[in-house]
């Protein structure tokens, strides 16, 4: 992640402000929020804006995926991207079990474990998926998003360190 996210910021930085850079990072799937503090440490962001911009840029596309995954892989699955689509879903349904046990909660803290795969886009799926209702859903991975934030912003920005 950390080699991605330096590329990336190398590749964004000398054409995108700082906090664009970041915005867009957080906007990604598989990279969002992790990649996205990681890439505000390395432009010098600060703390506070940092976190702030990799909120919203991490939540933004969850109500698409919510409300509109599911549509779009029923029409992608009549193309020639159906192979995409069916590993997509596996990915999906491969987290049902560890969501599904405790429902809403159980979303929540799957998506506030700040590792490769476990973020809003993942949780977003998973919850499209399951057929969850939207506002559940939504506010699930709003404070997963919400504590992952919190959480990398501590180890990223070193004061974990202080902490202990």
């Amino acid at each position: 992640m950390e080699h991605l996210v330096e590329l990336l910021v190398q590749l964004f930085s000398q054409t995108i402000p700082a906090g664009l850079t970041v915005f867009l990072l957080s906007l990604m799937p598989v990279i969002e929020l992790r990649g996205g503090i990681l890439a505000a440490k390395l432009l010098d962001l600060q703390m506070l804006p940092a976190f702030f911009i990799c909120l919203v840029g991490t939540i933004l596309p969850v109500p698409f995926i919510l409300l509109f995954i599911n549509k779009i892989f029923d029409w992608m699955r009549n193309t020639r991207f159906v192979k995409l689509v069916d590993r997509m879903e596996a990915k999906g349904r491969s987290k049902f079990e560890k969501i599904n046990r405790y429902k809403t909660l159980g979303l929540m803290i799957f998506v506030a474990i700040p590792l490769p795969g476990t973020g809003a886009w993942t949780g977003s799926l998973a919850a499209a998926l399951m057929k969850m209702d939207f506002k559940s859903a939504m506010l699930s991975v709003a404070l997963g998003t919400l504590i992952a934030d919190v959480i990398m912003c501590l180890l990223s920005y070193g004061l974990l360190g202080l902490v202990l």
